[in-house]
């Protein structure tokens, strides 16, 4: 049983990348709010098409690149590519405040996308902390993006007000640029036993079938969160609750599903108990969705079942990236990360496809019914998920979930 306290080097290190993180998103998702309304403003910004492009394009180049990305960090370091990319996020955000026209607006989104370095961010929390802290470490950063989106909600038509948009893709250009103070100045060097690491497995560690299954996960997790919220709007509007008063709901859920998160995730690092865990989520996530079938037109029953998605959400999205990281050896974390966090994006990808296709046949109730469908599958592939170690897979000994012995 893992009894010893983080290290202030392993605090430092993860509420370093979690501001990181928080800075980098708090700008992305000021834009979100607001973007849609001011779109009409732009030169060929009244195509709907082309407003749903500038959104996505960020998407796009970030699936691109994540395992390039990843890979490269592998080989020359993770904070020089961090670097790298929030320069690039940065200029991004420029080229966007300057447009006046929707193409420039879609260059300047698909040009922050190419700044991937989510990858590259997880692999370096990696590097920075103990097996027996890395979950928590992966909460402190899930926690810092899900207050950001709550934040954003809050202060996004204020500031768009006051700035306008030029000026919300401004201050994210310069919350990318005070990111890099951060990576330089507060975050951690990596020890000189993860720098020295042997290059074993390369990308083909990336494709093991313990990651592929972890990956699958994180697929279906994300298809089902955009596919919700294809919906849950609507439901709330019709619910009695104007769009503009939709902040009022989503900030307490996503704030009191990080209070209730947190026994977890202290749980599967401190009693071992990962993969119980990790199953238990998936499971409370199939309940949730399987009841939102059923829900009328309540804000309470609506409040309370997306309370209980977000708890899942919020585990799993601590609990399996700390998995992957575990699993990967050390020289090729980055493209294990970098093929994580793609499956993730192309899931919210899939997800607003497939929740708009079968919302449009068969109304919400269709849509929770096909996550729902969705989490049970993943819950059977999960609970016959073979015993995972704290060491790389290609590396001899394989390890029970939970084992803290390090390499």
């Amino acid at each position: 049983m893992q009894s010893e306290p983080m290290s202030r080097a392993e605090l430092r290190a993860g509420t370093s990348l979690a501001g990181i993180f928080g800075l980098r998103m708090l700008g992305l998702f000021l834009i979100l709010p607001v973007f849609a309304v001011h779109a009409p403003r732009l030169a060929g910004g009244d195509n709907l098409t082309l407003v749903g492009i500038a959104l996505g394009a960020y998407g796009l180049t970030q699936a691109l690149l994540q395992i390039p990305f990843g890979m490269a960090s592998d080989r020359w370091g993770r904070k020089p590519l961090i670097v790298a990319g929030l320069i690039i996020f940065a200029a991004g955000s420029f080229l966007a405040a300057s447009a006046e026209d929707i193409w420039t607006t879609i260059a300047g989104r698909a040009l922050q996308g190419a700044g991937a370095i989510s990858a590259v961010v997880v692999a370096l929390a990696a590097d920075l902390t103990r097996e027996g802290h890395r979950t928590k470490v992966m909460a402190m950063i899930g926690a810092t993006i899900g207050f950001a989106f709550a934040l954003s909600l809050v202060v996004a038509p204020v500031l768009y007000r006051s700035i306008g948009m030029g000026g919300l893709f401004a201050l994210t250009g310069a919350l990318s640029l005070a990111a890099v103070w951060v990576v330089t100045a507060l975050v951690p060097e990596v020890p000189p036993h993860v720098r020295a690491a042997p290059r074993a497995g390369g990308f083909a560690a990336a494709f093991h079938p313990d990651l592929l299954r972890l990956n699958a996960g994180i697929f279906v997790l994300h298809l089902v969160q955009m596919a919700m919220f294809v919906v849950v709007p609507g439901l709330l509007v019709g619910a009695g609750l104007a769009l503009a008063e939709h902040w009022k709901f989503y900030l307490p859920v996503v704030l009191l599903s990080f209070a209730f998160m947190a026994p977890a995730v202290f749980a599967a690092d401190r009693r071992n108990r990962a993969k119980p865990i990790m199953v238990g989520a998936i499971a409370l996530l199939a309940i949730a969705q399987s009841a939102l079938v059923f829900a009328g037109p309540s804000l309470i029953l609506l409040g309370g079942l997306v309370l209980v998605f977000f708890v899942a959400f919020n585990v799993l999205e601590a609990l399996i990236p700390s998995l992957v990281t575990r699993i990967a050896p050390v020289s090729a974390r980055g493209a294990a990360i970098g093929v994580y966090n793609t499956t993730q994006t192309l899931g919210l990808f899939v997800g607003g496809f497939a929740g708009g296709w079968v919302a449009g046949r068969w109304g919400p109730s269709g849509v929770f019914g096909m996550c729902a469908l969705l989490a049970l599958a993943w819950l059977v592939l999960a609970a016959s998920m073979r015993p995972v170690g704290a060491k790389p897979v290609n590396e001899p000994g394989p390890l029970a979930f939970g084992d803290h012995r390090h390499t």
